[in-house]
Formats: structure tokens, sequence, C-alpha cells
């Protein structure tokens, strides 16, 4: 079968809301990544053939294909075409299977996988606006009034018996090793500096901001439940995040015919669906999926990228997958370093390429779930 590899993977440093990002377009944001990223492989940009970017919110700033736009703003050749598209949080994941699924056909050599969103500028539900998303027949047939990220990560906790103490220590976790990795350098190969306005003047915003380096115990407990009775808190949770990312991803013939240096090959893609209630538990029985499809154990994988949208769901997939914590999301997660929606798939694959190629190591495994019930899988062997 031919292969897809990554050469090139980049990220901007998260923004809070109405944070360091609040005045870059996302359009611009996303351009300044398909630039960095064409730029770090070293190909001449006229070789792209194609462009797949995800985005969650495509409404206002991030409507009328923001993908292309993005393109545009890039200041790369107005002959790259591209596509938008919506996986819901695994949409820039989606991008990287696609581009991979593209190479792999030989229909195309060069795509690069990307994904934005700025939650500050386009907030989350900005594309429903009122409207009503389900129909009748869709929550009749699943004896719902709705489908909720809430209620399923709370469904989670309750099934996996994890108590709010349990999802606040993972939080806490999670920010202390995303602080570690910013002392120790980590993120530093793997992020694009942006030029930002501040109330002192201009400034280079080059590292993620949602990280509480004086995270305790006692803060995360003192925060009030979403649900009277729940354990989810807005700390047990992924931050709401701005930010893009993006990967390139290539054939073996272009590998040659542009000297281009592989950073990993793409080893495995699955995607699944299951139940919408519960809605992110998918990731679990994914991954199984993926494991058995590449002939792997889990065992097998040095480290994992499980999205961190709420601490029940990287812990119920720890526990159903028999995983070792110590390998999962060792720079930290969502919670620590946001969720930029549409581009958090791009983003883990960056961060776990790195991570990979830092310590030497060789299988990555990136999960993340989805509205719907859905999960993506990608296994990357690193080079």
């Amino acid at each position: 079968m031919a292969e897809a590899y990554i050469v090139a993977a980049a990220r901007t440093a998260g923004g809070r809301r109405n944070g360091r990002l609040m005045g870059w377009h996302p359009v611009d944001l996303a351009g300044a990544v398909l630039a960095e990223v064409a730029a770090r492989s070293g190909i001449d940009p006229a070789a792209i053939d194609d462009v797949v970017m995800g985005c969650v919110g495509q409404a206002g700033e991030q409507a009328l294909h923001v993908g292309r736009n993005a393109v545009l703003a890039s200041g790369l050749p107005a002959s790259i075409p591209a596509v938008t598209i919506d996986r819901q949080c695994g949409s820039s994941q989606q991008a990287i299977q696609f581009a991979a699924q593209a190479v792999m056909s030989g229909t195309q050599d060069v795509v690069i996988a990307a994904g934005v969103e700025h939650m500050s500028r386009v907030p989350m539900g900005t594309s429903v606006a009122g409207a009503k998303p389900y129909s009748d027949r869709e929550l009749e047939r699943f004896g719902v009034r709705g489908f909720s990220q809430f209620t399923g990560a709370e469904m989670i906790a309750r099934k996996y018996g994890h108590s709010r103490e349990m999802l606040d220590a993972y939080s806490l976790e999670s920010h202390r090793r995303a602080a570690a990795a910013v002392e120790r350098g980590d993120f530093a190969d793997e992020i694009l500096a942006l030029d930002i306005e501040t109330a002192d003047g201009p400034a280079r915003h080059a590292q993620d901001e949602g990280i509480r380096f004086d995270a305790s115990l006692e803060g995360l407990g003192s925060l009030k439940t979403l649900a009277e009775g729940g354990v989810i808190t807005a700390g047990n949770a992924s931050q709401i995040c701005d930010g893009a990312s993006g990967v390139m991803v290539v054939s073996e013939a272009a590998l040659k015919a542009h000297g281009l240096t592989p950073l990993a090959r793409i080893h495995n893609l699955t995607v699944t669906a299951g139940d919408p209630v519960i809605m992110l538990e998918e990731p679990l029985f994914a991954t199984d999926r993926a494991l058995r499809r590449a002939g792997m154990k889990i065992g097998d994988i040095d480290l994992y990228e499980v999205n961190e949208a709420f601490a029940p769901v990287p812990l119920a997939w720890l526990d159903h997958v028999g995983a070792d914590p110590a390998r999962l999301n060792v720079n930290g997660g969502a919670i620590a370093l946001g969720h930029p929606l549409g581009a958090s798939g791009t983003k883990l694959m960056t961060t776990l390429v790195h991570a990979l190629r830092k310590r030497g190591l060789r299988y990555g495994l990136q999960t993340m779930c989805e509205g719907g019930g859905i999960a993506n899988v990608t296994i990357v062997e690193a080079l």
C-alpha cells in the first residue's frame, strides 16, 4: 500500500477567551499557519495540491469557506485549492485523514491538513443562531430532548465511577505537565510565534495562555459544578481557546521529488461512531478497532494524545484500553492548553509528532471525542 508522511507540523500558542489573540482575524490566524507549514517543509508552495481545513463554527468571520480564505490571506499561491470540513471536535484530525487518503490513493501528492477556531470572535453556538439543528424524528429515535456534550460527560463519569476529586486531580496533573513542558522548552519547536498588541505595546505570543502555573486542588475544588449534583466544572473541562494548526502530508514520490525530510509516517486511519447520547465515549471503542486493524496492542504505543474535552474522557479511555497513564498527554492536554475545536486535531498531532521525536520514541496514537458520538484515531510512526 502507498504510504503517507508528515513533513511539517506547526501550531499557534493557544489564546484564552478574549485574550492575547483577540486582535487576530481567524482567516489570518489560519493563513499564518498555512504559510508556516509550507515554509518549514521547504517545498515550492506551487507544488501544494490542496488544503483541507477543519472548522466547527462556520459562521461570522469563519463563514464563506474559511479554508479558501485562509489560503488567500496566507500569501501562498492563489492556485492552491481548499475545502472546509466539519467533524466537530475532530475536524482537523479528519483533515489529516482525508489528506492521507488523498495521498495514499495517488490522486494528490502534497496536501496541508489544518484547522482553525477563534472561539472569542466566533463563540460556540454562533452557527445555530436560535435554529433547531435536531429534528423531532431524530430526537424521538433516541428518546431525548436534545444532545449535549455536558450531559455526556456527566454520564461517563457516573458509568466509570469518577468522583469530583478524581476529575480535579487529573486536571491538576494536566496543568502541571503543561507547565513542566513550557519550562523544558518542549513546545518551542512546534509553536509559531505571532505578533500581537498588548496594553504594554507590541509583543510576541509564543506561550499557551491557559496554563495555570499555580493550579491547586483547593482552587479546582472551589469551582461550582455545571449541573446541580454533578461533577463537571470549568476546571475539569477543556478551556475555550483561540488557535490554528496544521501539518503537511505528502506521498513517497513527493518526498523524493522535492527532497523532503519526513517527521512521521501515518500508520493507521480509523473513524467510528456510536451512541450519540453519551456521545463522548466513542474514542474507547474506536481505539479498540484501530489497534486491531493495525495489528498492534496498546503496549506497542509509546505516547498517546487523547483530547481532554472533559476529564472523564481520558480517564475512561485509560481504564478501558488498559493504557499507561505516564504515556498519556505527556505535555498536558486541553484542560490546561485549551481546545480550539476545529484546530485541535492538527494541534494534537503537532504536539504528538514533536514529543515522539524529542524522546526518541516510535509510535504515537491520537484520538478525540466528537459531537454526535463519533471518534477518530490516527496512529503515526515517528521517523
